[in-house]
């Protein structure tokens, strides 16, 4: 893992990683790539963990304001949740999923901005508490953003980790129903030809409705849009 250039990378994203950041970096990586000796916890190879893990989680971060409380939906072994947690001290982090296969691993690498929550995004109760809400290779779009906007206050921003292919959906998307209205996207290219990112990101400017998000069942049976 080239901790180095990722800490020269993400000085450009306006973050400065102090040295004991780039450590607690380094220690993350090699325990995951140790545990996923025995347990699938990722299928990016280790010498691209810098960049397609680390780096990719990072690239929201001019997006994100100052102190702000993020809740990573679909985090698995908390992607982008866990980088996030640990390049910007400023924020917390609330990283949530449903199966304890990857959370059993973050419970064990704590940070005082971060916490763990083993819950089914649909069956979640902490609605309109969150500044932002994010979500990196969870669902396709409409699916993701169902279960991505109710924990977001009014004025909050939902922002999910989507490809360049995805733009004429994200505007096109039917996202008063959620209570969330598009506002731009923003695209970031990770290097070496890495890959692309593109950031659509909505702002909540009223409640979402009660009924959603619905059952998992219904959500996959038929999305919104």
């Amino acid at each position: 893992m080239d901790l180095a250039q990722l800490a020269t990378e993400t000085t450009k994203l306006g973050v400065e990683l102090s040295a004991d950041q780039i450590a607690a970096f380094q220690a993350f990586g090699e325990a995951l790539y140790e545990r996923n000796k025995v347990m699938n916890l990722t299928r990016i190879p280790k010498e691209e963990c810098w960049s397609k893990h680390f780096l990719d989680s990072l690239l929201i971060c001019p997006l994100l304001g100052e102190a702000w409380s993020i809740v990573d939906v679909g985090t698995g072994p908390g992607f982008p949740a866990w980088p996030l947690a640990c390049a910007r001290p400023d924020l917390r982090v609330t990283a949530l999923d449903g199966s304890n296969k990857g959370l059993a691993f973050l419970k064990e690498h704590p940070l005082p901005n971060f916490e763990v929550v083993q819950c089914r995004a649909e069956e979640w109760d902490r609605r309109e508490v969150f500044d932002a809400s994010t979500g990196r290779a969870l669902a396709p779009l409409a699916i993701q953003l169902e279960v991505c906007a109710p924990w977001v206050k009014v004025g909050g921003l939902v922002l999910p980790f989507r490809t360049p292919g995805d733009q004429v959906s994200a505007e096109s998307f039917p996202a008063e129903v959620l209570g969330l209205g598009y506002e731009d996207g923003v695209y970031a290219q990770l290097p070496e030809g890495a890959g692309e990112r593109f950031f659509p990101f909505y702002l909540k400017f009223e409640k979402t409705p009660k009924r959603y998000p619905r059952k998992w069942s219904e959500i996959r049976a038929k999305p919104l849009g």
